[in-house]
Formats: C-alpha cells, structure tokens, sequence
C-alpha cells in the first residue's frame, strides 16, 4: 500500500513575493495602458456625438484616391456572340451588348456638394415593388422609372449632365470608336490550381500519385510557413475585369455591336465606356490633377 505523503508548502515569505510581483506586472500594464491612450487621445473623439459626426464636420477628414472614367457611358446586357463580314471581305467575331429600357441620369454629384465630381447612371426598369423602398424612393425623386442597377461614373470636371436626361447609345458612340467594357467573368467555382492558374501536371502512368496536384506550397523549417499570395486552388471566376479598346463595328438604339468578347456569360451587366488613356481620355483628370481626392466617412 502506497503511503499518503503531504506535499510540502511553500514557505510564507514566498507565498508574498509572489503576491507582490505578480501586482507590479499588473500596475505596470496598467500604465502601459494609459500612457497609450493619453497619446492618442488628441486624434480620438472624446464624445459619442463627435464620434459620430458627419465627414464634413470632422477636422480631420481621411483622403484617398478615387478611378476616374474617360466619361459619361451607358449600361448593356451581354446577348450573345456572332460575326459580321467588312467591305474588305474579313469575317470579324462581334459580341452584341443589348440595350434594354434604362440609362436614366438618377443623380448628379459635384465637388462643391458631395466632394467629387460623378453621374450616377440607372439602368434596366423594373417593377417597384422589385425595389426597396429606399432605391425607389430615389429613383421617383429623379423623376426616373425605377431601376435594377445604379452606378456611378467619376470624373475629373464638373459634369453638365441633367437628372432625368436619358442617355441614347447612338449619341455617345459610332462605329469605329473605341470602348472599354467593364463586367464581371463566368464564375467556375472551386477548381484547382492545374485549371485556374495552368500548372503542370504530373505522370499519369509509372506509379505516380501526384497525377494533378500543385505540388511544394514551400520549405518546412524555414520559413516553415506559406508566404501570402501562394497560387493555390481555390474560387475561380465571378471577378470584375475591364477589356480596353475594342472598336465599335455598330451602334442602334437597342444594341451596340463590338469587336471581340467582352466578360460575362450571356445576361450579364455590362458597363461601356469611352477608351480610357492616360493624359489622353481620363475624364480631365490630366488637365488638374492625375487623381481626385475624395473624403471618405
């Protein structure tokens, strides 16, 4: 039978300096605590009402620098692909961007009023009740009918846009133009990293078992992690991406006929602007400054 033996106490003396030392950690990282806010807090708001003020109240407003848009564009609807054949004879690949009711000017913002200069473009009517009440709200003080997508175009000078002016494709562009289309891709979902960035695979045959992985992600001790932005598998797809200069083959009211493929699958939004170059057609942006600042709440 084991015996029960009395585990020995600590003496009282160290009972105390355990006690005292383990105070002084805790009031050091109370001062630590203090002398940290103290330096911050002329840069924090004292007061809930200061905290929560309007960007242009705060003394102290963060800047940051905003795209700007060659110009005012309009908004399409990807129909599809075909060809059309030149004078010359060339068969030419044509992406046909469908028009559909909208392009409606719902607001007009300028640097006095908002902090920079904008045309916020409605397009593709819908019911109301397919709207919140917010959105439709905005869309009948506009004296527009309401609309599915609103979005903005930014730019360097002061816009001369009306709100309610509908913008008609056959006045913006002509045939031989070039255009930028703005759209989001196909969306692939989860694929590997042999589809989504083309590495290679491995053997098929003599016993390999890596017939398409990725392989080494890295070294194990050093650095014994994955550096950041390591091309890996993952989602595919669904990103918004910007085709420049694609020359306008046609323009009607209801279509506006490119050369190329533009992204998107068919139905998707597209948005279409004047070729952007810088110093060129960066909707006067060259003429002051190369970007705008914008204050952000």
């Amino acid at each position: 039978r084991r015996r029960a033996t009395a585990r020995p106490s600590s003496a009282p003396h160290e009972r105390t300096d355990h006690f005292i030392f383990r105070l002084r950690v805790t009031m050091f990282a109370c001062t630590t605590t203090s002398l940290t806010a103290s330096a911050f807090a002329p840069t924090m708001p004292k007061t809930t009402a200061a905290r929560r003020a309007p960007a242009h109240a705060r003394t102290t407003p963060v800047r940051t620098h905003a795209r700007l848009d060659s110009g005012v564009g309009c908004f399409g609807s990807k129909a599809g692909m075909t060809q059309m054949f030149t004078d010359d004879g060339l068969c030419v690949p044509v992406t046909v961007i469908g028009i559909r009711e909208g392009n409606f000017v719902t607001m007009v913002k300028t640097e006095a009023t908002d902090g920079y200069n904008a045309v916020q473009v409605g397009y593709d009517v819908v019911r109301e009740d397919k709207l919140t009440k917010p959105e439709a709200g905005h869309c009948k003080k506009a004296g527009t009918p309401p609309m599915r997508h609103l979005e903005e175009f930014r730019l360097g000078s002061a816009p001369e846009h009306e709100v309610g002016a509908r913008l008609v494709p056959t006045e913006m562009f002509k045939a031989g133009d070039k255009v930028d289309v703005r759209g989001a891709t196909i969306g692939k979902g989860f694929q590997g990293a042999v589809k989504r960035y083309g590495f290679s695979r491995g053997l098929m045959t003599h016993g390999s078992k890596s017939h398409r992985q990725h392989g080494s992600i890295g070294a194990g001790t050093t650095p014994g992690r994955i550096y950041p932005g390591k091309r890996m598998h993952g989602h595919m797809g669904n990103d918004m991406t910007t085709v420049k200069g694609l020359t306008v083959m046609r323009v009607e009211d209801d279509c506006i006929i490119v050369k190329g493929n533009v992204p998107g699958k068919k139905g998707s939004l597209c948005k279409v602007t004047g070729t952007k170059i810088v110093g060129k057609s960066d909707g006067g942006a060259s003429k002051a400054k190369k970007s705008q600042k914008v204050v952000v709440a």
